[in-house]
């Protein structure tokens, strides 16, 4: 566990902002270069990306905020909602807000919104494996006891807490699964046969693999188990359905080779 990377001077570099850095440059730039196979401009996938990474931050930190308000922010200074850098980022507050935005500024430039969005889902995949490790090195996102060989334990001196008695590496199983699923759709973006079914497969994998692993999470109270489930086990389903519907909807819709150049 190493929540500060480095020091620049006096000033603290934290592992997670670095991992949430590196998700951004590599997702970009896997994105440009799939982007060139279907006449997407790179300017494009550029722009809407600094609208994804708005989206992702703020949607992830609401979502935080809300969840865990009553354990971490009731009583603290305001100004601890906008610490990211102790880790608190809800994934799928960061999809949602990452597809809401991506979603306006495509239509407001009036691009191909589904073409675009395959382009991105492999990258959103490889980015998680980054924001995982960014995890793993900051504590948080833990799993549950586990006598496994390849248990982990965490020092005692630590902000977040974490068990220092052996638990599952969560945060590793997701980022394998992760760097999984990226593989897989590059390999399924070069045959996709309509456009959308790349960000559709996106949507169904990732329920799967986030509620499999969600088995595993320890870092859950209680209060926060409804059904027996974990809150992104719950989120999954509606993430899952959609998946699921968009692959119907667009599959019925024709492949159209458009070439989108910078827009401004």
């Amino acid at each position: 566990m190493h929540p500060i990377l480095f020091h620049l001077g006096s000033f603290p570099v934290h592992s997670y902002g670095v991992m949430t850095a590196l998700a951004f440059v590599f997702g970009l730039w896997t994105a440009t270069l799939r982007a060139r196979r279907v006449n997407i401009s790179g300017e494009v996938i550029a722009d809407v990306t600094l609208w994804v990474m708005v989206g992702t931050i703020i949607g992830a930190r609401t979502v935080y905020v809300v969840t865990y308000w009553k354990d971490e922010f009731a009583g603290q200074p305001l100004t601890e909602i906008f610490a990211i850098w102790h880790g608190g980022l809800v994934y799928y507050g960061g999809l949602i807000g990452a597809t809401t935005a991506g979603i306006v500024y495509l239509r407001w430039k009036k691009a191909p919104l589904w073409k675009i969005a395959d382009v991105m889902a492999p990258s959103i995949a490889l980015g998680s494996v980054f924001g995982r490790i960014g995890c793993f090195l900051n504590g948080c996102c833990y799993g549950r006891a586990c006598a496994a060989p390849w248990a982990v334990s965490f020092p005692a001196d630590n902000p977040l807490h974490p068990p220092t008695t052996p638990v599952h590496p969560t945060e590793i199983y997701d980022a394998l699964l992760n760097l999984g699923l990226y593989f897989f759709l590059a390999w399924l973006f070069r045959r996709k046969k309509f456009d959308g079914q790349i960000f559709a497969a996106y949507l169904i994998c990732y329920a799967f693999t986030r509620s499999f692993v969600e088995h595993f999470r320890g870092d859950y109270t209680d209060a926060h188990h409804h059904f027996g489930l974990t809150p992104a086990q719950l989120v999954s389903v509606p993430i899952l359905v959609t998946g699921l519907a968009l692959a119907i909807v667009l599959s019925r819709r024709p492949v159209v080779k458009t070439k989108i150049e910078n827009r401004g």
